[in-house]
């Protein structure tokens, strides 16, 4: 028996828009998500804002008001606190929620879990008070904390933007150090085209950096060579280059950000395709215009798929329900193509603006792959980039046999904060394309899953074998 036509993994924009349009269209779906709301990273907490006024966090994130409403209504299903560890290619979903694990069975499986933020592996980035600009943003939006006198650096949309949030919320910001590379301004000149599509988005980031400079905050470009330092082993200082000099700045708090590529694993140990995006610097999945993977029963949605925002991520939701829904014969091939005809519109107006973000936030080489031996690279199982080094001198061919040498990407992320680190050295060692060297061979479950939850779980039955 189905549990649903549809189980969704993750309750971002993406998710929300495929539960919402699957009710629309008449399929039974359940959604399941990690956060105790929905939401997920860009719009979490969007139910609850712990901020005495919700509009610090800007336009955009309110606009995911409507959306949080739209999903209540919808009447889908909606398992909060729930851990997905392992989809089976017959689109069984295994999950813990409360301590104890189950299982369901839908027709398809929607894979939602969106983005993630790119490493950002530089000397002592692995200090106490070194943090991402994203944690810095969900303690915003969570609890409502943040740290007076931080210091933000590196480069891209979302960095701007958070700082910006603390400027509203009255938070001073002691600097913010781009590190944006100025090769990359005349690089993207190229794609000013795409750029001005999404004018909207141009205005919005020069809104954010003229509000930053209006308000004193020291802003550094050109910054290279960036660096924390320690005292007693916590943060102590931040140490960079910029116009020619070297600087040092006393803080206890550093945010970094460089950009943000998808959430693979759930994907990649579910049997998905993927391959090597250059442009995104990212491993991304094989998928058709639908959102379909190489897995007959699943499709990947929203920025999971390839980098594209919010809005570019409920839009794809939907289609790929319309897609769905005319596969399940709830809808004709003419009313999916009528219906989907005005939402590719939308998604090639909100994509346009991509590649010159792309082009423009591109992170520097020495910024993803620093030459320092010392620096970290799997930060759970302290594998430094010196011993990766080591291993591809004396034989090791690829990430997955990396983990017999030195152990690198078995802690509990699984991955998500070395992958890249690996992918993109091993290659570069060896002289050969990333996608040639691959990836780490992931599988379930993809989260650290206890023996007591997963005695709790009650298997399917097995099919009776009748002579």
């Amino acid at each position: 028996m189905m549990d649903a036509d549809l189980a969704i993994v993750g309750a971002g924009p993406a998710g929300m828009a495929a539960a919402i349009e699957a009710q629309r269209l008449g399929l039974t779906s359940v959604l399941l998500d990690e956060q105790p709301r929905v939401g997920g990273q860009i719009y979490r907490n969007i139910g609850r804002p712990s901020l005495a006024d919700p509009g610090i966090l800007g336009p955009d994130y309110d606009a995911g008001r409507s959306l949080a409403d739209a999903f209540a209504d919808s009447g889908c299903r909606y398992l909060p606190n729930t851990q997905v560890w392992q989809i089976e290619s017959d689109a069984r979903v295994y999950y813990s929620h409360q301590g104890r694990a189950a299982s369901l069975q839908a027709r398809q499986v929607m894979i939602a879990n969106g983005a993630q933020e790119r490493p950002f592996p530089i000397p002592g980035w692995t200090l106490p008070g070194v943090m991402t600009a994203g944690a810095a943003q969900i303690l915003l939006k969570s609890p409502g904390l943040a740290a007076d006198g931080a210091v933000f650096a590196g480069c891209g949309p979302l960095l701007y933007l958070v700082v910006w949030q603390y400027l509203q919320a009255g938070i001073k910001v002691k600097a913010l150090l781009d590190t944006t590379p100025a090769a990359n301004y005349r690089r993207a000149l190229g794609a000013l085209d795409g750029a001005l599509h999404g004018a909207g988005y141009l205005w919005k980031g020069l809104t954010l950096l003229r509000d930053i400079r209006a308000a004193g905050i020291p802003f550094v470009r050109g910054v290279t060579e960036l660096a924390a330092h320690d005292e007693d082993g916590v943060l102590s200082r931040v140490t960079y280059r910029a116009g020619g000099r070297q600087h040092q700045l006393d803080t206890e708090q550093l945010f970094l950000h460089q950009g943000v590529v998808p959430n693979v694993n759930l994907a990649m140990a579910s049997g998905c395709e993927h391959h090597w995006h250059e442009p995104q610097l990212c491993w991304q999945p094989l998928l058709d215009a639908w959102g379909q993977s190489s897995q007959p029963h699943i499709r990947i949605i929203g920025d999971g798929g390839g980098i594209g925002g919010a809005v570019a991520a409920a839009l794809k939701g939907r289609l790929a329900v319309q897609q769905l829904a005319h596969t399940l014969g709830r809808q004709t091939q003419a009313d999916r193509d009528h219906h989907a005809r005005s939402l590719r519109r939308q998604l090639r107006r909100e994509t346009a603006f991509r590649r010159f973000i792309d082009l423009l936030y591109r992170p520097s080489d020495a910024l993803r792959l620093p030459a320092q031996d010392e620096v970290l690279g799997c930060r759970c199982e302290e594998v430094s980039l010196g011993d990766i080094r080591r291993a591809v001198s004396q034989g090791c061919m690829g990430p997955n046999q990396l983990k017999s040498f030195t152990r690198c990407g078995m802690g509990p992320c699984q991955g998500r904060q070395c992958g890249l680190i690996v992918s993109e050295l091993m290659a570069r060692l060896q002289g050969q394309e990333v996608e040639q060297g691959g990836y780490y061979r992931l599988r379930a479950p993809v989260k650290p899953l206890t023996l007591d939850e997963l005695s709790s779980l009650d298997l399917p039955p097995e099919p009776v074998l009748r002579e």
